[in-house]
C-alpha cells in the first residue's frame, strides 16, 4: 500500500521557484531514501509535505488523503513525525520531559525509546541543551518516534556527528526498518544510506531525475548528480 505520494509538486519561495515538480512514493514498511547535492531542493520537499511551506502546485496524499495546504499539526496528527535538519530539541527541558511533551499513543513508550538509545536513560534527568549534538539527534528521533507516525522523516540523519554517533542512529534506524517503520531519510553518507534504502529518489534543481532501486544508482549516475 502506498503510504505517501506526491506528484508534480511545485514549491516557491516568494518569487523565486524552488521545486519544479517533484514527484516521490513511499510504501508502508518502506524505507526511501531522499538524495541530491545541497540545495537540490530536500529540505524544501520535506517541508512542503509537512506543511511548513505551501506549494503552489502538485498533489500530496498521505493514507489516501489528501494533505496538499494543510496546516503543519493537523498534518502531524495524521501519523507523520519529522526529525528536523538542526535537531531542534527543547533546550530548557529534560530528556524525559522533552520525550513525554510529544507522546501521543500507546505503540511508541519512554521505556521503549531508551531500549532503542540507551544512552539517553543515562541522560533522562539533563536539560536538552546539556548534551552533545549526537545525544540531542537521539533525542529528536526518539521524541518524533513517541509520536507513533506511521512515518518517520529524518532530513539529514548524521551531519556533523562523530562517527560512532553515526554508527548508533544507523544502527537504529536498521532496527526500526526490521520493526516495519516506513522512513523517508535525507543522508549523505551513502555508504550507509544506501544499504538500507528500499529505493532512492534523486532531486536536481528542484525536480525528480531518479527513482530506483540502491543497486540501480550507479558511479556513474552517483557522479553526475550526488558528487562534488
Amino acid at each position: 500500500m502506498t503510504l505517501l505520494d506526491l506528484k508534480g509538486l511545485e514549491t516557491f519561495y516568494g518569487a523565486s521557484q524552488a521545486l519544479f515538480g517533484v514527484d516521490l512514493d513511499i510504501r508502508e514498511g518502506e524505507v526511501v531514501a531522499l538524495m541530491g547535492r545541497n540545495g537540490m531542493g530536500k529540505t524544501t520537499t520535506i517541508n512542503s509535505i509537512i506543511g511548513l511551506v505551501r506549494p503552489r502546485a502538485g498533489v500530496i496524499n498521505f493514507g489516501g488523503k489528501a494533505i496538499f495546504g494543510m496546516r503543519p499539526h493537523r498534518i502531524a496528527r495524521l501519523g507523520l513525525g519529522l526529525v528536523p535538519e538542526g535537531r531542534r530539541c527543547f533546550p530548557n527541558l529534560t530528556v524525559m520531559e522533552n520525550l513525554v511533551a510529544t507522546a501521543r499513543g500507546s505503540e511508541w513508550t519512554f521505556a521503549k525509546v531508551i531500549d532503542l538509545f540507551p544512552r539517553l536513560g543515562e541522560r533522562r534527568d539533563q536539560y536538552a541543551r546539556t548534551l552533545s549534538g549526537g545525544e540531542q539527534q537521539m533525542l529528536a528521533v526518539g521524541r518524533a518516534l513517541m509520536t507513533n507516525p506511521r512515518l518517520l522523516i529524518l532530513d539529514e540523519a548524521t551531519e556533523g556527528l562523530a562517527p560512532v554517533i553515526r554508527q548508533d542512529i544507523w544502527s537504529a534506524i536498521r532496527k526500526l526498518k526490521a520493526a516495519g517503520q516506513s522512513i523517508l531519510v535525507v543522508d549523505k553518507t551513502l555508504s550507509e544510506l544506501l544499504p538500507v534504502a528500499d529505493r532512492c529518489f534523486v532531486l536536481e534543481k528542484g525536480a525528480t531525475v531518479f527513482e530506483g532501486t540502491p543497486a540501480g544508482l550507479t558511479p556513474e549516475l552517483q557522479d553526475r548528480y550526488l558528487g562534488v
